[in-house]
C-alpha cells in the first residue's frame, strides 16, 4: 500500500504499457515487464484510472526510418524543438501497439490516444511534443474533479516524465511512484528527469504498490 492515502480525488495515470515498451518489443524498456504486476495492484485503490497508449502512424514522423542517414537514439530539429528519433514502434493496429496482456486494462475509465498525428510526436498524456496541441485529458480530470495524480508506466525518462511535468503544470498534485516505472536511462536521462521533477514539485515516492 503506498504511503499517501487515496482518496475519490485521485486518478492513476497508467503511461505506454504497451508491448512494444517491454520484453522483445521494438523499443523494450529494460526490465519493463516488471511494472505490470505492480500497477496491478495500484488500480483497486483508484476511483479513476486513465491508460494512455503510444499510437503512431506507420512512417511516423519520429520514426529513424524515416530519416536517411539517422540512427535510434539520434537527434535532429523539428518546428516545435530538438526530437530523438527511434526504432518504429506502437504502430496503430499492430501487435507492438496493445497493451501488454497482463495489464488490468478492464478497470480504466479512459484510454488517451496519443503521437497520432504525422508530424508531431507525443511523450506527454496531456500534450503533445509541441506543448500546444492538447489531448483532453486535463479537462476530463477536471470534470471528474481530480486534485492529484499518480504517475506509473513507461519510461521514466520520457513519457512518464513530460506526463508528470504536464500534470503539475496543469495544476494537479503529482506523484511519481518509481515502482511502478521504467526508464530508458540514456546517458544518465533518468536521474536528470527525477532531478527536474523534483524541481518543480513533483513527490517522487519510492513506496511500493
Amino acid at each position: 500500500m503506498i504511503d499517501e492515502k487515496i482518496t475519490d480525488t485521485d486518478c492513476l495515470l497508467v503511461i505506454d504499457v504497451q508491448n512494444d515498451f517491454c520484453a522483445g518489443g521494438a523499443l523494450a524498456v529494460p526490465d519493463g515487464d516488471a511494472v505490470v504486476p505492480v500497477i496491478n495492484a495500484l488500480i483497486p485503490q483508484f476511483q479513476t484510472v486513465v491508460l494512455t497508449q503510444d499510437w503512431h502512424p506507420a512512417g511516423h514522423s519520429s520514426f529513424a526510418s524515416q530519416h536517411p542517414g539517422k540512427n535510434p537514439l539520434d537527434t535532429v530539429s523539428f518546428p516545435y524543438g530538438e526530437q530523438t528519433l527511434w526504432p518504429d514502434h506502437c504502430v496503430q493496429g499492430s501487435a507492438g501497439a496493445e497493451f501488454h496482456a497482463d495489464l488490468n486494462v478492464h478497470a480504466a475509465q479512459m484510454i488517451v490516444r496519443k503521437g497520432f498525428r504525422q508530424p508531431i510526436d507525443s511523450y506527454s498524456a496531456f500534450f503533445e511534443n509541441d506543448k500546444t496541441t492538447a489531448t483532453g485529458l486535463s479537462g476530463y480530470l477536471k470534470e471528474r474533479s481530480v486534485q492529484r495524480v499518480f504517475c506509473v508506466g513507461l519510461a521514466t525518462d520520457f513519457c512518464v516524465r513530460y506526463s508528470a511535468e504536464d500534470s503539475k503544470r496543469e495544476g494537479f498534485d503529482t506523484v511519481l511512484l518509481t515502482a511502478g516505472c521504467r526508464g530508458i536511462d540514456i546517458e544518465g536521462s533518468v536521474n536528470a528527469g527525477l532531478t527536474a521533477m523534483v524541481e518543480q514539485g513533483i513527490v517522487i515516492s519510492n513506496s511500493p504498490a
